[in-house]
Formats: C-alpha cells, structure tokens, sequence
C-alpha cells in the first residue's frame, strides 16, 4: 500500500512563500510522474503542478504559473512544491500523488493565506 505523506503547510501573510514535501512510500517512485493538487472548502479537487519522472517535464495549471515549482528528489522519494507569492486563493488543503491520481490519498497539508 502505498503512502502519501505531505507536510510543510501553515499560515502566512499574502505574499509570502511556502515549501511543501510529499515523501511517497514506494519502491519504484522513480518511475512514476508525480502532481500536487488542492481543494478549498466546498470546491473540487483541483490540479496544481505536476513533473515527469526524470524531473525534466513541467506542468503548472495557469493559477499558478511563475509563482510554483514543483521538484522531486527520486533519492528520497520526495516532491517538493516550492509556493512564493502567495494569494488568498491559493488557500485549500493540498495533496501530492502520481499524475494520474492513481494511489489512494494522504491527508493533506493544509495552506491557509490571509489577506
């Protein structure tokens, strides 16, 4: 069974800069691309970010262009989503798995911006 664990959310002030990190209990994460998402209350879950499995195909939804980056380290088994210039709409609990959403779901990190 696979386990997504994600961590590094909080409260911070707009404009201000978050990192998260998903560590990802699985032998072959190295060949899996990976994504973040998030959901805000009462919204669906929607796509953020996602990078192949080499790290060297990128993929952002338009909300967050220019402000996100997405890594991943395959030694630790980690994604990383580095968040600066933070808006209010950025709030919502945020979730890495595979690209395809194929593993079941951690709990979230929730990241909460104010105004």
């Amino acid at each position: 069974q696979v386990q997504l664990v994600e961590s590094g959310g909080g409260l911070v002030q707009a404009g201000g800069s978050l990192r998260l990190s998903c560590a990802v209990s699985l032998l072959t994460f190295s060949r899996f691309g990976m994504g973040w998402f998030r959901q805000a209350p009462g919204k669906e879950r929607d796509f953020v970010a996602a990078i192949n499995w080499s790290g060297d195909r990128l993929n952002y939804a338009d909300s967050v262009k220019g402000r996100f980056t997405i890594s991943r380290d395959n030694a630790k088994n980690t994604v990383y989503l580095q968040m600066n210039g933070l808006k209010p709409e950025d709030t919502a609990v945020y979730y890495c798995n595979s690209e395809s959403r194929n593993f079941r779901w951690g709990q979230g990190t929730q990241v909460t911006v104010s105004s």
